[in-house]
């Protein structure tokens, strides 16, 4: 039994309390130092996967391909994330269908803080942090190369700022409708890298991820306009009370705070369809000069294969003889 308790430690979330409604009670949950334990055993979970899906299906592929060492090093990397993306995005979309958030935009800032939250949610924020956290040894394991070890860094980081900044400061069900935007984009960007690296000349998927990125962005701006710039601010709960989870939403009344917050989110949205752009004019440029080069090689090849006319016979020690031996020039017959 003792065992059973120190299993569940590991295994099942923790923190769980009985919340009145009007139906009785419900299970519900909050979270503590007890959630690290869960974490670093969904860790080792998350490694063992990620071995599993590079043994029996990333390998096997790449043997068929015969990858060079950077495509076959991107090609791992984006078959993994198609596989956490999917089923990450397929497991946000059941939760957030299931918990009304979409259905009933305003559930998204009513009753904030979200101090307790079901046993899905928990469970999806603790499996993310898991996953996000087990890529950094990963890094070591794939024996990634150093050119590539700072931008993944990167991403990891924005991703564990964004996962735990939404745990931690109780606002989980605004950080799911995000990642479910955010995944929905990347799965189609890897997908597309996947297939490109099958076939060079098919690209079609890049733009089907364009459209994608575009919408989502769009999508996520609305989004943080409508929560932060009038979800919030009309909280009933506007006072600072740590201990009841309520850290910030006392800032949200002060209208300068609240347009520097909105701000910084649309420089920082700025920046990302920036690069975005550069990336689709860079892609869009490399794409014409291969079209260009490719038209002036076939008009190359038209000019060599076209015959060249010669005189009839041949030459030899640079007269022209006819086929026959004699000469093709009529000669001159003798007076008689």
């Amino acid at each position: 039994q003792v065992t059973a308790k120190t299993a569940f430690l590991f295994i099942l979330p923790q923190y769980n309390v009985s919340v009145p409604t009007a139906d009785g009670e419900l299970v519900q949950y909050h979270y503590g130092l007890k959630d690290l334990v869960t974490i670093l055993f969904y860790i080792f979970i998350a490694i063992i996967l990620h071995a599993v899906v590079q043994e029996y299906a990333l390998d096997k592929i790449n043997r068929r391909l015969h990858l060079s060492k950077v495509k076959h090093s991107k090609f791992n990397e984006s078959g993994q994330l198609v596989a956490f993306h999917l089923t990450s995005m397929v497991w946000c979309l059941y939760v957030v269908v299931t918990e009304g958030y979409i259905s009933n935009p305003r559930s998204l800032w009513e009753n904030y803080p979200h101090v307790y939250l079901p046993f899905q949610v928990k469970f999806f924020y603790l499996c993310q942090l898991a996953y996000w956290l087990h890529a950094l040894p990963e890094l070591y394991f794939q024996k990634v190369r150093k050119e590539e070890i700072p931008r993944q860094l990167r991403c990891i980081t924005l991703y564990l700022v964004h996962i735990a900044g939404a745990y931690l400061l109780n606002l989980t069900r605004l950080g799911l409708i995000l990642l479910l935007l955010q995944y929905l984009a990347e799965f189609f960007f890897h997908m597309a890298r996947l297939v490109y690296f099958t076939d060079e000349n098919n690209e079609k998927l890049f733009n089907v991820w364009a459209v994608v990125f575009v919408v989502t962005r769009l999508f996520t701006l609305t989004l943080y306009i409508l929560v932060i710039g009038f979800g919030l601010p009309r909280v009933e709960n506007q006072a600072l009370d740590p201990e009841r989870g309520n850290f910030f939403s006392f800032l949200f009344n002060n209208i300068l705070f609240r347009m520097s917050v909105l701000l910084l989110v649309c420089l920082f949205q700025a920046s990302v369809m920036w690069r975005f752009i550069h990336f689709q004019l860079r892609r869009w440029r490399e794409y014409w000069n291969e079209q260009s080069s490719r038209k002036r090689a076939a008009a190359g090849a038209k000019q060599q294969a076209k015959p060249l006319k010669r005189d009839s016979g041949y030459h030899e020690n640079g007269v022209v003889k006819a086929e026959n031996g004699t000469s093709p020039r009529t000669k001159k017959l003798k007076s008689p």
